[in-house]
């Protein structure tokens, strides 16, 4: 891990290079277990940032995470709880911050939910939401939006930033039912209550109600939760391409220098509302600039899959404004939470061994004793 300062600029330029040379002597293996390695020192850095915090809550909020054996499969009763309250906050950021990937806040318009057991009061996952890009050429391309309406259009959609679901229920296929619950009339009605009648920050724009659809990428190249993720027989979750393979992630660790570099250069780099998860990629390429590295470098060739989940039957139309009324599909949390547990719940927890004995020490292994490492 590198100190909090640098001797001189070739130092801060080497530190990225090597950075830069890691990631290439690795993407080449393409596996999740390499990608997950190439975020390993993002993730420790944060954990470390986060030590403090996470060693005055984790004790407290220890109970909802379960053990094996507080799992009786026959009997679990999924829920959705909208994250409102204190502890609901610091129960989704601590399940979050045992993703392999770095720790996100989201920004600009943000849902968050927990998926709770109500039979044992555990937690089985989380889903975080946000504005969506308004560029995202893997959307895009399917829509031939109407002149000047992209922005209204695009803002009736929400980017998945965050989702998944924590052991032992993660090894019990309970990452599908977090997709599912993303996908519910429960979701909509909350988008809807919280943002009606609101306008856009950027534009004043009113914000249409609707939430027509979501985005979301994999976490590492292929996705094994969205695939094939039905209700039914209607697919949920539609792939439509992959990222291109450009971002900073891997140089998160490094951050820190490179905006004290740029303060040193008398450069304030962009931040707040409108830059979202760019002002990092921004900063860095300023940054990139100015020490001669080619631009090339945010290049760090992970493609991410990328699906859209329609939450309306007609969304072509709405989106390309040849109708103004959206048909959503009508799917209750508890229909599609009861449709996961015939379909993958029951069936996987007899074919498959291991979170019987899952501990739930082991979650603050992952988070507290990783944050030590050095």
């Amino acid at each position: 891990m590198p100190s909090d300062t640098f001797a001189t600029v070739e130092e801060l330029r080497e530190l990225i290079l090597a950075e830069i040379r890691r990631l290439e002597t690795m993407l080449p293996q393409e596996s999740k277990e390499v990608y997950k390695k190439l975020h390993e020192p993002s993730v420790r850095f944060q954990l470390e940032q986060h030590k403090p915090w996470i060693e005055s809550k984790f004790p407290k909020y220890a109970p909802f995470f379960a053990n094996g054996s507080d799992v009786v499969p026959i009997s679990v009763q999924p829920t959705l709880v909208e994250v409102t309250d204190t502890w609901h906050e610091d129960l989704f950021r601590l399940a979050r911050l045992t993703w392999s990937l770095p720790y996100s806040r989201g920004y600009g318009r943000r849902l968050r939910f927990l998926i709770m057991d109500a039979a044992n009061e555990k937690l089985i996952g989380i889903i975080g939401m946000q504005s969506p890009p308004l560029d995202f050429p893997a959307r895009d391309r399917l829509y031939d939006y109407l002149k000047g309406q992209k922005v209204e259009f695009v803002n009736q959609t929400m980017d998945i930033f965050t989702l998944g679901a924590v052991p032992p229920y993660s090894r019990l296929l309970g990452g599908k039912l977090v997709a599912l619950a993303a996908a519910s009339d429960e979701v909509r009605q909350v988008y809807k209550r919280k943002y009606e009648g609101k306008k856009t920050e950027m534009e004043d724009r009113d914000l249409p109600p609707d939430l027509v659809a979501l985005t979301t990428t994999s976490a590492f190249g292929r996705s094994s939760i969205y695939d094939r993720l039905k209700y039914r027989s209607r697919l949920v979750a539609h792939s439509i391409g992959y990222t291109e393979g450009y971002g900073s992630f891997h140089l998160a660790p490094l951050y820190p220098l490179v905006r004290e570099y740029l303060r040193q250069q008398g450069v304030t780099p962009r931040s707040g509302f409108g830059v979202g998860p760019r002002a990092v990629w921004q900063t860095c390429k300023i940054a990139f600039r100015l020490l001669d590295l080619p631009s090339e470098s945010l290049k760090h060739g992970i493609k991410r899959e990328t699906f859209l989940f329609p939450l309306v039957e007609n969304l072509k139309d709405y989106m390309e404004g040849r109708t103004d009324q959206p048909i959503h599909y009508h799917q209750s949390f508890a229909d599609l939470a009861a449709w996961w547990k015939e379909r993958w719940l029951l069936p996987r927890s007899e074919r498959v061994d291991g979170w019987h004995s899952w501990d739930r020490d082991t979650i603050r292994q992952m988070i507290i004793v990783e944050a030590q490492k050095q």
